[in-house]
């Protein structure tokens, strides 16, 4: 009776030793996640990247499953980030006119909007005694997963503290650019696009295509661009630094 429970009770962890349960457990956290954000009225504040990683994490916690096993699974799904990002080409081709009439102010704006949002999150973290390896976890905050993950593993941080960062920061500047929006009476589409995809990476992304496509659009424009542009000059200064 005490071998079978034992079976039993190893069971989950069994199902997990497959790459399917990994993936079928994210893509239904993910759905649930998307319906319980619909239900709710669609806050800002609780997207449903963050209601699925909760609820990913309480199975996790629950059951005799083990981080790694899961990570390991779940590995599979990283393999469509690439192609992902890249899709997002085809709303920057449809609003290719109004991009070309605005490069001169977009040109001038990133580069000073993806120093900040590197140096403002290590300027706290360095003033609290955070550690090397917070630091180069930290850093690259504000730019997509694929890149944001290349740019930890070069500077020597760790992917697990950088994917809870992402989604801080990505949270944050959802609520921060509507807030701010809202305050300042901006309602052009191009602007909050802009800014949710510099300052919220694929989160803010999502988040502007909810919006209107030309929202989405300069989204997908300012994260393009803010992860080419940290992802040349962050490791140059890292190592001049650090």
């Amino acid at each position: 009776m005490s071998d079978a429970l034992a079976r039993l009770h190893r069971l989950p962890g069994l199902w997990f030793d497959s790459p399917v349960a990994a993936i079928a457990l994210t893509l239904g956290a993910y759905f649930f996640g998307i319906w319980l954000f619909k239900l709710i009225r669609r806050p800002s504040w609780c997207p449903p990247l963050l209601i699925a990683a909760l609820v990913i994490a309480g199975v996790i916690a629950l059951l005799p499953v083990d981080i790694e096993d899961y990570n390991r699974g779940a590995a599979w799904l990283m393999l469509l980030l690439g192609p992902a990002t890249v899709a997002l080409a085809v709303p920057l081709y449809q609003q290719l006119p109004q991009i070309r009439a605005l490069w001169k102010p977009i040109l001038l704006t990133l580069p000073l909007s993806a120093t900040l949002a590197a140096f403002y999150a290590l300027l706290i973290a360095w003033s609290l005694g955070a550690s090397h390896d917070v630091l180069a976890s930290l850093a690259p905050k504000s730019v997509t997963s694929p890149i944001a993950l290349s740019l930890a593993a070069q500077l020597g941080g760790s992917a697990a503290l950088l994917m809870g960062a992402l989604l801080v920061t990505g949270m944050t500047a959802i609520f921060g650019v509507e807030w701010l929006g809202r305050l300042l009476r901006i309602h052009d589409h191009r602007l909050l696009g802009l800014a949710l995809g510099i300052n919220g990476h694929a989160l803010g992304t999502v988040r502007a295509f909810e919006l209107s496509s030309v929202a989405g659009a300069f989204a997908s424009l300012g994260m393009s661009l803010t992860g080419a542009f940290t992802a040349v000059v962050l490791p140059l200064v890292w190592h001049l630094l650090f």
